[in-house]
């Protein structure tokens, strides 16, 4: 393991977010905070609990949850990107480092960064509204493991995208739909027994029931569901970047 080179990415990743800490934490922080104004005030007060959680504490899994989706992808996608761009990922590719010592560097630093998000934006709804963790273990556990998923999905779409407007394309048009659709602000208990079925099929439902789990005890879909789901996903997310170093599809073209 050449743990220099790790370190020399990771190192340069995480400064990149203190360069831009604007853009990486205080903007996901105040849009965060301005769903808990509007919805968990505004229209909380004309909400009845769910699931005995009054409505300002439930959605806050899943805004935490939303923002860690976007933060990782984003982050992941323009780390490796970036590199493509300027020309310097083949100095990456024909130095002593391979390509899980690359994924690693790259990956870690980018799930570190959508990690310390969620925590300042669980710190934040604090202020917000009264949180209890019923499973403080399950929700750092989902919390990591959601970060380093769809960082590594990030990753997978920072190799594919050719321009700016692809590295876009993802977050904004699928996950953050995907993410409102859901249950960050709703429990699909709600929705007609069509809808619930339908629901089943969005990956997200499950990273958010998850989620909520660890926060109340109450969840959509079991919480064993929810972990196979996140596990498959991010199987999955390995098995495709194995394929792209094994073949250097879009690396080294």
């Amino acid at each position: 393991m050449n743990f220099a080179a790790v370190r020399a990415i990771y190192k340069f990743e995480m400064a990149r977010t203190w360069r831009t800490i604007m853009q990486s934490v205080i903007s996901p922080v105040i849009s965060t905070s301005l769903y808990f104004v509007v919805f968990g005030a505004a229209i909380g007060s004309r909400i009845e609990e769910i699931d005995g959680v009054s409505y300002g504490a439930f959605i806050v899994p899943g805004l935490i949850m939303l923002s860690l989706l976007q933060q990782s992808l984003t982050n992941a996608a323009f780390g490796i990107y970036f590199p493509k761009f300027v020309g310097t990922i083949y100095e990456i590719l024909s130095a002593p480092i391979s390509a899980f010592e690359i994924v690693l560097g790259y990956v870690g630093a980018a799930a570190t960064k959508s990690a310390m998000l969620g925590l300042i934006i669980l710190a934040t709804a604090w202020f917000f509204v009264d949180l209890r963790i019923e499973h403080p273990i399950w929700m750092l556990s989902f919390l990591v493991l959601t970060a380093i998923t769809f960082s590594l999905f990030g990753f997978i779409i920072g190799i594919w995208a050719d321009g700016f407007e692809k590295l876009q394309l993802v977050p904004l048009l699928i996950i953050t739909p995907l993410a409102f659709l859901g249950g960050s602000f709703y429990s699909i208990k709600m929705l007609p027994e069509f809808w619930q079925d339908v629901s089943l099929v969005n990956p997200v439902v499950y990273l958010i029931s998850g989620f909520r789990w660890a926060f109340y005890g109450t969840s959509d879909v079991s919480i064993g569901v929810s972990l196979a789901m996140t596990l498959v996903f991010l199987g999955a997310s390995l098995l495709v970047i194995g394929w792209i170093f094994r073949t250097g599809w879009r690396l080294k073209s």
